[in-house]
């Protein structure tokens, strides 16, 4: 992390996962387990019909809710979509475009980078997720592959705009299996991640662009891997279900920073 030139984010990616109900009772533990410090940004990305209660249940916390997922169209007839300003009206601030899951049924790289202007146009910031296969890490075509949908995500977003972008990368063979990046595997992909923005926006924009890590972090992983210069916070998955481990990455986030 480095909060000198940019944001830290711990961000909560519940997925199909808590009703309405479930999600007023965690936010009311949750609020209670919060660490006092002002360093981390929180986020927590919660399914369609959750999000009024965790509004209404975060509404005097300096926690954004966030959805996962929203559609590029601004409306019309796309029978079960969410556009961005509904997102907006119902109390976002934050949403999760791109995620590995979303692509493995059949978003493609063109749709995340119409959802990421979209988000954009209605204030919303979009946490874009890359990330590669297993096939392709054991192919050696990681970097490569992120180059491209970093590339695509951002194709057409005007330099001022990239500032508001928060990217997550999460290697798909890490997700919900288990199985971690180690922090240099972690760092050095991030890294590149900084490098293709540096070389796409520039200098300035690449040191304050925050980067996640999104593959499987939690309660004890998350210290070394957000002492990471490159890694700025993570998009917690399983861990972000329970309070108490969700509170404990907050607070590794919260860690001092040279």
């Amino acid at each position: 992390m480095n909060r000198k030139y940019r944001k830290t984010v711990i961000a909560a990616n519940w997925k199909m996962n808590k009703t309405p109900t479930e999600t007023k009772a965690f936010m009311t533990e949750f609020k209670g387990l919060m660490p006092k410090g002002r360093w981390c940004d929180v986020a927590i990305c919660v399914p369609a019909v959750c999000i009024p209660a965790a509004v209404r249940a975060m509404r005097e916390t300096r926690v954004g809710i966030g959805g996962e997922n929203c559609s590029a169209h601004a409306s019309g007839a796309f029978t079960g979509e969410i556009a961005a300003n509904m997102l907006v009206d119902a109390g976002c601030k934050y949403v999760i475009i791109g995620h590995s899951e979303r692509r493995a049924m059949g978003e493609t790289d063109a749709e995340v980078n119409a959802k990421v202007k979209a988000a954009l146009l209605n204030e919303l910031i979009p946490i874009m997720c890359v990330g590669e296969s297993l096939a392709q890490r054991e192919a050696g075509i990681t970097e490569e592959w992120i180059t491209m949908q970093v590339k695509a995500g951002l194709a057409g977003i005007p330099e001022e705009k990239i500032r508001k972008i928060v990217i997550a990368y999460e290697p798909i063979w890490a997700i919900g299996t288990g199985k971690v990046a180690t922090p240099e595997q972690a760092e050095e992909v991030c890294e590149h991640i900084r490098t293709v923005i540096r070389k796409m926006f520039g200098a300035k924009i690449a040191r304050a662009t925050s980067i996640l890590y999104g593959g499987s972090m939690n309660e004890k992983n998350a210290y070394e891997l957000l002492a990471q210069p490159d890694i700025d916070g993570g998009l917690i998955g399983g861990a972000s279900l329970v309070p108490e481990k969700f509170v404990q990455i907050i607070e590794a986030a919260n860690q001092p920073t040279n």
